[in-house]
């Protein structure tokens, strides 16, 4: 089996991780792990989501941790090579993305999303398919007068915790209209842990062969059914070469209690279980990837420290097993 030499991985933890946790994660801390992953190599990081932050309070501090991240002096110089990202998925989002960037602080880019089902769409947005495609067309050009590139990601590929089995074919159609209205890159998002191997196999095989940009193709798992990384093995033996992922797995669905108090998040949980959800954990992947002899440009082993350290924030043994067990031996240990 041929694998690529080499993949770019981009980390979500400050936004789709942090989303889930059901206390606010201090400014500061967030701050921090940002450092860190600059400081361990990654080049493309989401940030904050400029939602509306009484129903998501966890992004309440948007405007300041973008401000804090970029007046920092542990990355200063670093930040011309990094991609700093923020979740818009409404028109006022994408207008206060632009005001911060006017303002010298805001986004390098902005993810907006379609979902293939439309019970999903709605329920995330708050507009059906067609109105979310013609606000799209509205708001892309302006936030590209502004220097700000677009993300548009394609969700529900493999199924929808709404309405269950969606198409395939769909969501190649959905990349291609992304790329055809301004897109800069397309992220491919299984959100609840739907895509199993095989699919996801088929499916990015599909894809391949129906764009010209393989390298503008980003893969998003969730691992709630413990298939994360197995999907990730599939995604590279279709030859996938960008992925993202969370530290200790962590993230889902923007949580709806938040120290004490009852959000509106984006509704009722469409999990069994939304203590046991969440993305492919960065540090195995990167992990998995090095012993594949396939290069991240990461330090890995730094990776592992923060990961630990993320723990600590949040208050818990995360899903990391590469963390708490460690890496596999490089040489001679010398026990016997």
């Amino acid at each position: 089996m041929q694998y690529p030499k080499k993949v770019v991985i981009g980390d979500i933890t400050v936004r789709d991780g942090f989303q889930h946790e059901e206390k606010f994660i201090p400014t500061d801390a967030k701050v921090w792990v940002l450092e860190q992953m600059i400081l361990s190599g990654f080049k493309h990081l989401e940030v904050t989501n400029f939602g509306n932050p009484v129903g998501m309070p966890q992004f309440k501090d948007a405007e300041e941790l973008f401000k804090k991240i970029r007046q920092s002096k542990r990355v200063a110089g670093k930040l011309d090579d990094v991609m700093l990202t923020a979740v818009t998925i409404r028109e006022r989002a994408i207008e206060r993305a632009i005001e911060a960037k006017k303002e010298g602080y805001g986004p390098d880019r902005i993810l907006l999303m379609v979902s293939t089902s439309e019970s999903h769409q709605l329920k995330n947005s708050g507009l059906t398919q067609a109105e979310y495609w013609k606000m799209a067309e509205e708001w892309i050009p302006k936030a590209k007068d502004a220097g700000i590139k677009i993300n548009g990601t394609v969700s529900t590929i493999w199924g929808c915790p709404i309405e269950g089995p969606t198409r395939l074919e769909d969501a190649i159609t959905f990349t291609k209209r992304w790329f055809d209205i301004g897109a800069n890159d397309v992220e491919h998002a299984d959100h609840d842990g739907s895509a199993s191997p095989d699919r996801v196999y088929k499916y990015f095989s599909m894809l391949l062969d129906s764009v010209d940009n393989p390298h503008k193709q980003i893969a998003h798992f969730h691992t709630t059914r413990g298939w994360g990384l197995a999907n990730v093995l599939a995604a590279l033996q279709a030859g996938m070469t960008n992925f993202e992922s969370t530290l200790g797995g962590i993230g889902g669905q923007p949580a709806n209690f938040v120290d004490g108090v009852p959000v509106a998040g984006t509704g009722a949980y469409y999990y069994n279980d939304p203590n046991d959800v969440g993305l492919v954990s960065t540090e195995d992947m990167v992990v998995m990837m090095d012993e594949m002899g396939i290069e991240t440009n990461l330090d890995i082993d730094r990776i592992l420290r923060v990961g630990k350290i993320v723990e600590k924030i949040v208050g818990r043994r995360l899903r990391s097993k590469t963390v708490n067990q460690g890496r596999i031996p490089k040489e001679m240990t010398g026990r016997q």
